[in-house]
């Protein structure tokens, strides 16, 4: 088949266009069913399309059709052997790589700053995280990835290790020396996978970093949506034979994924690998340009700083991705968070993410010079306005969390049994709980780590600037539930 064709698109919409009787679900019928408002707003063509796994559309837990059609594509599209796709996100594509390798008792060695996925994972396969420190940039306030050397330690010491899990890129677009770390962990016969949430568009390039099939990794968690076209919640799982098995993947992701598969989203899919493997070097080369100009722009602004390719001058920021803008505020004297609300209010400009010390906006083929320059002027009236207010500045010392100890299994925490404590109160127990700022999703604390003063803190400030502190069961983050503590009888 061409690069060119949608088999699971059209499949569909010929399947639309014989206007069968339907007596099966969505109980919509092809939106006669729903409600009027909607039906009129989401239009009659995608909600005819919103079927279910009935004989001609294939069956996305054991596909033989259009669906397998549209996977092998896919494959081809982004050097795998192997593709699959995801209703469940890429979020449901990389607890799938995780249980694959893992069952209770196995090791995985991870960068701490793993999204909170990764250690739903490991609580639900009961495997054991062995963490490598990711490298922190103490300019920015952010972790990047971890160095090769890094990863040769952890494997010398853990060889019984069942699997490396690599973030590349991390969501601020940096990536690590991701090929040589493969050839570390293969040279121990140990498969490398690949958090590709943020990289969909890199295999598509030769000016951005190398892609995770590129680098022969073993398997990679990919978020179509994000970058690269497709609706949201839909991604792709691709797969390299070797080290994994490739009909276990298919079983552990059957077991993580709903029976009624949403056929717009798999669609979506299908036709987003067409644009990228057809379109792509041309529609990103646009967007790297335009995403450079908006740089170029952003740091002649005074007291602002767009990250670029100086941020190259680590072991663990081997290459980055020029249409991630990481923007650092801190010299203005207020937080991302801040400045995210300002643009919000004042401009109608919503970013991807803020944190204590920056914001970070992505440029993609749906971008153009008109959303540049709303932006870049934005900006600009924002350090204008703060100059002016505070006349002089004193620019955020940036605090960084720490990297808590490990007293338990993730899984062991989590199912055991446990009390609630004050927040203020709580330093030094064991959490039975994530904390994290989403997104991006990395958690400060997981189950089983001991709790610190110096986190505490940090989720104080988060807290205090208004960014969103979730995991807890409360909310309100006023308590933490930790493990139950028996204090002797006196």
């Amino acid at each position: 088949m061409s690069q060119n064709e949608t088999p699971l698109f059209s499949g569909l919409i010929a399947h639309a266009k014989k206007n069968p009787v339907q007596f099966h679900i969505p109980g919509h019928k092809k939106g006669t069913g729903i409600d009027p408002d909607f039906r009129k707003f989401i239009g009659d063509n995608a909600l005819s399309i919103d079927l279910i796994n009935i004989g001609p559309l294939d069956d996305l837990h054991s596909p033989k059709g259009i669906i397998k059609q549209a996977q092998e594509l896919a494959a081809e599209a982004f050097g795998a052997d192997y593709t699959f796709f995801s209703v469940q996100g890429t979020s449901g594509a990389i607890m799938t790589m995780v249980m694959t390798v893992c069952g209770p008792g196995d090791k995985i060695i991870v960068p701490r700053n793993v999204h909170k996925s990764v250690m739903s994972a490991i609580v639900f396969s009961g495997a054991i995280p062995v963490f490598i420190h990711p490298e922190i940039d103490e300019d920015l306030g952010i972790s990047h990835g971890i160095t090769t050397e890094a990863v040769a330690k952890a494997l010398d010491q853990h060889p019984d290790a069942k699997g490396v899990l690599v973030i590349n890129p991390t969501y601020f677009g940096i990536s690590a020396d991701l090929r040589k770390i493969v050839e570390i962990a293969h040279s121990y016969n140990v498969p490398v996978l690949v958090d590709e949430a943020h990289g969909v568009h890199i295999h598509f390039h030769d000016e951005l970093p190398l892609s995770a099939m590129q680098a022969g990794a073993d398997m990679a968690a990919t978020s179509v949506h994000k970058l690269g076209g497709s609706m949201t919640q839909s991604s792709v799982l691709n797969v390299k034979e070797g080290l994994v098995s490739v009909g276990r993947v298919q079983s552990i992701l059957s077991m993580l994924t709903t029976t009624s598969t949403s056929y717009l989203l798999l669609a979506s899919l299908d036709v987003a690998r067409k644009r990228l493997a057809t379109e792509g070097k041309e529609l990103i080369t646009k967007t790297i340009a335009l995403a450079q100009a908006i740089r170029k722009r952003i740091n002649h602004i005074d007291k602002l700083y767009c990250v670029g390719s100086e941020i190259l001058k680590s072991k663990a920021a081997f290459d980055y991705d020029p249409t991630k803008l990481i923007i650092s505020v801190k010299d203005l004297g207020i937080s991302g968070y801040e400045v995210e609300k300002w643009l919000r209010d004042r401009h109608n400009i919503e970013v991807e993410l803020s944190d204590l010390y920056n914001i970070l906006c992505i440029v993609t083929p749906g971008d153009t010079e008109n959303e540049a320059d709303i932006l870049v002027k934005a900006l600009a009236e924002l350090a204008e306005e703060s100059i002016l207010r505070d006349g002089q500045i004193e620019p955020l010392q940036v605090y960084l969390p720490d990297i808590p100890l490990l007293a338990l299994t993730p899984r062991d925490a989590f199912y055991s049994e446990t009390e609630t404590v004050p927040f203020e109160e709580s330093e030094g127990r064991i959490t039975a709980e994530f904390i994290m700022v989403y997104p991006p999703g990395i958690p400060i604390f997981i189950p089983g780590e001991i709790i610190t003063k110096e986190n505490l803190l940090y989720i104080q400030k988060n807290l205090e600037v208004g960014l969103p502190v979730q995991g807890p069961e409360d909310d309100e983050i006023k308590t933490i539930r930790v493990i139950k503590e028996y204090k002797a009888i006196k």
